[in-house]
């Protein structure tokens, strides 16, 4: 078996990328700020990167930060990686981060094309929103007395642990390039997602929607952080909040 190496593996992805290798047989490491025997900021990089590394035959790069500094860490990740002679370096990055012009989304974009052009053996793996982050924005949009959601934005939220099943399977194969994406099996507006989380967790609010302006909400918009036709997730938001929080759905869709 092989010694991977998972960046950002405490995190709600690296976590379940750690345990499918680790149940395959597979030595893997967790490099985190916080985790030992390997705790290294990759923003600050240092010779515990050289240590974590030394042996690792893959790389599974799930560390990320909406705050920034991916691309920093990236650098020092991907140079150290070279030293220690890394086979392959797999990558998660997002559907639409060449064709929505977000912040976050041009980081990790920025990301890719350091992997791209390391030399080393690359996979890059693109998913739409994870069912947890869009929980998480319906609970912060949740707290006013009134629900405000983007108009017009639609999402494709897919499972965690879909997406790690498949990080683990190119893990453990040869450096693929980049592969095909990997989408949640329904494409929905947010207003219905808003309504779903809202009925799973027995709140009753008013959903208001509102349009906003500029070329990032003209990208969600028209659909570009969208993959219909790669639609091969498997549990949907109305799945994901049942298994969550134990409640019932109406069934309704946007």
């Amino acid at each position: 078996m092989t010694t991977i190496l998972v960046t950002g593996g405490t995190g709600t992805l690296g976590r379940l990328v750690t345990e499918r290798l680790r149940r395959d047989g597979h030595e893997v490491r967790v490099l985190s700020r916080h985790a030992q025997p390997y705790a290294v900021d990759l923003r600050e990089g240092g010779g515990g990167l050289d240590a974590a590394l030394d042996g690792v035959d893959t790389v599974v790069h799930c560390a990320t930060s909406p705050r920034g500094g991916d691309e920093r860490a990236a650098t020092h990740l991907i140079a150290a990686a070279r030293r220690a002679e890394v086979a392959h370096l797999v990558y998660i990055s997002i559907v639409g981060v060449d064709r929505v012009p977000f912040g976050y989304y041009r980081s990790k974009l920025a990301v890719e094309r350091l992997v791209e052009e390391s030399g080393l053996g690359w996979t890059v793996l693109r998913a739409t929103q994870f069912h947890d982050l869009v929980a998480q924005a319906c609970r912060a949009l949740a707290k006013a007395p009134v629900v405000l959601v983007p108009a017009h934005v639609r999402d494709q939220p897919v499972e965690v642990a879909e997406v790690a099943d498949r990080l683990a399977e190119l893990a453990t194969g040869a450096p693929a390039g980049r592969v095909a994406d990997l989408g949640g099996p329904e494409v929905r507006t947010f207003e219905s997602l808003a309504r779903a989380y809202l009925d799973a967790t027995g709140r009753r609010r008013a959903v208001v929607k509102v349009p906003l302006a500029g070329k990032a909400y003209r990208g969600f918009r028209t659909g570009g952080h969208l993959a219909p036709g790669r639609a091969v997730g498997k549990r949907t938001f109305e799945e994901y909040l049942a298994m969550r929080f134990g409640g019932g759905t109406d069934g309704r869709r946007g």
